[in-house]
């Protein structure tokens, strides 16, 4: 029942920024639009430990890589007082 909720909340968190982008109110260069894709894909990677998918831990902890990748380099380009 737990993993069942966890999955639901990391696809949630993934669905939610892809929506928004979809809908134009999350660009892709902002930084909620990256950490709610990597929320969502490192729960997503745990559920998908706990349940031997090695598929999706791979597609999951890719996923989270390139949304914190991203959330680094948006991180670097911001002036140090904002």
């Amino acid at each position: 029942m737990v993993q069942q909720i966890a999955s639901l909340l990391g696809a949630a968190l993934i669905l939610v920024a892809y929506a928004a982008h979809q809908a134009g109110r999350m660009g892709r260069e902002s930084v909620p639009y990256h950490l709610l894709n990597a929320a969502g894909a490192v729960v997503l990677c745990a559920v998908a430990i706990d349940a031997s998918q090695i598929g999706f831990v791979l597609l999951e902890a890719v996923w989270a890589l390139i949304s914190l990748a991203a959330l680094v380099r948006l991180m670097r380009r911001r002036p140090s007082g904002a």
